[in-house]
């Protein structure tokens, strides 16, 4: 068995967010890092307290690999380690985050069938609070399962889905927070523009996104239900949402989504 429990090829954005997420729950010593610039590994092992190596080394080392690179990086990167995974004789499970990219065309890159965990993470997951749907392959053993999610619980939810609903689900969670920093800012500069300070506006605007997410999730309550409560008749809020209504607003969301899977179903 591998000494090293978890490797991370790619140490960008998502990949440190996740390993950040999971030396919580797992001791530095079975924490190796990577990335193409060393530098970046390095100055994130430093602050993990774990170890930095190459692309190379994680691939010999570790028994959970997170493959966190780009999908046009990941053929390149894949051909520098496939001999080293094609030699080793111990387990080990691979772990992509790369869109667009399924578990049978990673295997057809490494020219093997290994056991993969496929997930879509999204960058809330550095404070804990992210949405990571994952699926796995044939080849994956329910303790190995059971194990990673185990280890992975400070990133946030994670939700095992089928394979076939991964690309829309990268959709919502992957992308959703674009969309809704761009929904906050909207708020804020409409408030900046009726008189309120910058600050203060911005203050507002993430409460209220923050506190309408959590009503909807500890009350169970339909959104629509909620929007409802809030539009009292002839008030000012429900003039707000037939303004929204006429500005297409629903439709620009649900169209921003779908444009977005759209996108990720044509990355090979």
């Amino acid at each position: 068995m591998a000494e090293v429990k978890f490797g991370f090829i790619g140490t960008g954005n998502m990949g440190a967010a996740l390993a950040r997420a999971l030396r919580k729950t797992v001791p530095g010593h079975e924490v190796i890092l990577s990335n193409r610039t060393a530098q970046k590994a390095q100055t994130l092992a430093a602050e993990l307290n774990c170890r930095a190596a190459d692309n190379r080394i994680v691939a010999r080392d570790a028994e959970y690999i997170f493959l966190g690179v780009k999908p046009q990086m990941m053929k390149g990167m894949l051909d520098g380690i496939k001999e080293v995974l094609a030699a080793r004789t111990d387990r080990f499970v691979l772990i992509t985050m790369a869109a667009g990219i399924t578990v049978k065309r990673l295997n057809e890159m490494l020219g093997a069938n290994y056991p993969v965990i496929r997930i879509m993470p999204n960058t809330p997951a550095a404070i804990g609070e992210g949405v990571i749907p994952y699926a796995v392959s044939d080849g994956v053993f329910m303790d190995e399962i059971t194990y990673f999610s185990n280890c992975m619980r400070n990133a946030g939810l994670l939700d095992r889905i089928d394979e076939s609903l991964i690309d829309a689900a990268c959709a919502v969670s992957g992308c959703g927070p674009a969309f809704v920093y761009m929904f906050v800012d909207a708020l804020a500069a409409a408030a900046v523009e009726c008189g309120l300070a910058r600050e203060k506006a911005l203050d507002y605007a993430v409460q209220t996104v923050i506190g309408s997410a959590r009503l909807i999730s500890e009350t169970e309550k339909h959104p629509e239900q909620l929007k409802d409560e809030v539009c009292s008749p002839g008030g000012a809020t429900i003039a707000g949402v037939h303004s929204l209504e006429n500005d297409g607003f629903r439709g620009a969301v649900m169209n921003a989504v779908k444009a977005a899977f759209d996108k990720t179903k044509g990355i090979k």
